[in-house]
């Protein structure tokens, strides 16, 4: 159930996005690994920060379900009131937290004890009794990814799910990424989440596509008639997406330790900004023709027949960054020595469309980097000379628009300006948008907005199988190349930009990786 019925004042509510004047109807969210980092820092605080905007129906009922691993007898409801209060980016208000404790639960168990989910059954159908949850309820598993057949597989044999309509009810389940670890497992996770719930009601969440500068991709591009003439090769000489981390594995290294920065980020994330960027004008802003065309642009995607030469890889050494004496990858706690897994990666990819025709996209990630960025840098090509001669050219470069979508989110235009004084010496400045200076209502944090749209069923936000299944075609080639490939791997200094192989993937084609 959608109400679209006039709110009453709220001044934390955001008076422009029309998804956030939607409330959600009665429902109920069941977090799966309710006592993890995810549900405590994100999760939870996003469901309260609905709650204040006034964007949940009164009656919502939050569960969670876990092994027990909090010290002593404090209840639930405080641990999510501490994790409420720590990282919720609305104000704490006591009247808000009223109205939603009494709507919290917890189910212990285990995810593979069919007992639990009895016990989870009688809790949500007595959520249905008190708080009129109507039977709408939303299954979060934020939990590894190898528990969600076993979760999808009990939660239709205790009678939680079905995978047949039930009228106005329903169910839906949202997963994390990563969507598998390559296509066939990806397949084989879509397979058993389809047995328990229909194509329409799993929600894949790469919250990245929450973030608003994410979604202002679409506008900037179709909302303006300044970019679509020049949108295509011939003004566009090569794009650069990057999401760079200043920061080493910490205590992830069993869980980064075989999956590596490719699978970690370009698989998901930079394969959707890509995506985004590159794709055609969509019919409508619904979700059917907005995946419709992100998956046509995926499937126009290929590599360069030479791996060797179109990708890089390596993992961060140890040494000083930032003033702070920092360990090797190699080195990490819990760390195989002889480990292969990167901690970089680079890729040069093609886009088979008119549009894209010989302008290359380069990926790259990485951990330990220079600093923490996100963003799409769109180069132009080098426009005609003849009018000003080198010498008057100083640190001219080529045109850019760089869409930054963390942190600092916003837009950069890079052009030449003439610079003041006698002569027409030319240089290159920039024209920068910041959300933050432009607009007064701070943005929804990006899982804040996803969780809305799973309670609302709106999914135009969450890639479907095709598109997982189209992005796994794409770097399961490079994955297998590096497999045969081993190691040892090329090592980079902790707060440099990458190892050199990945300034000379770009070299050779006469260019330059930008230093944000």
């Amino acid at each position: 159930m959608i109400f679209d019925a006039s709110l009453p004042e709220n001044p934390l509510r955001p008076p422009n996005d029309s998804r956030l004047h939607r409330i959600a109807g009665p429902s109920a969210l069941v977090i799966f690994g309710a006592t993890g980092d995810l549900a405590r820092k994100k999760l939870m605080p996003a469901v309260y920060d609905l709650a204040n905007r006034g964007l949940l129906s009164p009656g919502f009922a939050l569960v969670g379900m876990s092994r027990r691993d909090w010290a002593g007898d404090v209840p639930f409801s405080e641990v999510v009131r501490e994790a409420v209060q720590a990282h919720a980016r609305t104000e704490f208000r006591e009247e808000t937290w009223e109205q939603l404790q009494r709507g919290i639960r917890f189910v212990e168990g285990d995810f593979d004890d069919p007992e639990a989910y009895v016990r989870l059954r009688e809790t949500v159908e007595a959520l249905d009794d008190e708080r009129g949850t109507m039977g709408n309820h939303a299954f979060y598993l934020s939990i590894p990814p190898r528990a969600f057949p076993v979760v999808a597989t009990q939660l239709t044999e205790s009678g939680l799910v079905s995978s047949q309509s039930d009228g106005d009810r329903w169910s839906r389940v949202v997963i994390e990424k990563p969507f598998g670890n390559d296509l066939a497992s990806a397949r084989e996770l879509n397979g058993s989440l389809e047995e328990a719930f229909p194509a329409d009601s799993i929600f894949r969440i790469d919250h990245y596509l929450g973030k608003e500068t994410v979604q202002n991709i679409l506008a900037l591009r179709f909302a303006n008639e300044l970019y679509e003439p020049i949108w295509n090769r011939d003004h566009i000489d090569h794009v650069q997406i990057t999401m760079a981390e200043d920061i080493g594995v910490a205590g992830r290294a069993g869980y980064y330790d075989g999956v590596g920065a490719a699978r970690d980020v370009i698989q998901n994330h930079l394969l959707q900004l890509l995506a985004l960027t590159a794709m055609e004008e969509p019919i409508s802003m619904s979700a059917e023709h907005l995946r419709a065309e992100k998956e046509k642009t995926l499937a126009a995607v290929s590599l360069p027949d030479d791996l060797a030469t179109a990708t890089a890889r390596g993992q961060y050494g140890g040494g000083w960054q930032g003033g702070e004496q920092v360990t090797a990858f190699l080195d990490e706690d819990g760390m195989d020595p002889s480990s292969a897994t990167e901690t970089y990666a680079a890729v040069k990819l093609n886009i088979g469309t008119r549009r894209w025709a010989g302008v290359p996209f380069y990926l790259r990630t990485g951990k330990r980097l220079g600093r923490r960025v996100t963003e799409i840098a769109v180069v132009f090509r080098h426009g005609p000379e003849h009018l000003f001669a080198r010498s008057q050219s100083s640190r001219r470069g080529q045109n850019a628009l760089v869409i930054r979508i963390q942190p600092d989110e916003g837009v950069t235009l890079r052009f030449g300006s003439k610079v003041p004084g006698n002569g027409t010496r030319v240089r290159d400045v920039t024209m920068d948008f910041g959300y933050g200076h432009a607009f007064t209502e701070a943005s929804p944090e990006a899982y804040e907005r996803l969780i809305l749209d799973v309670l609302l069923g709106d999914p135009p936000l969450f890639p479907r199988h095709e598109e997982v299944e189209l992005s796994w075609r794409i770097l399961d080639p490079i994955e297998q190349y590096w497999a045969a490939a081993g190691a040892p791997l090329e090592q980079y200094e902790p707060g440099s930009w990458g190892p050199p192989s990945a300034d000379a993937l770009l070299a050779r084609d006469g260019r330059v990786w930008r230093r944000p």
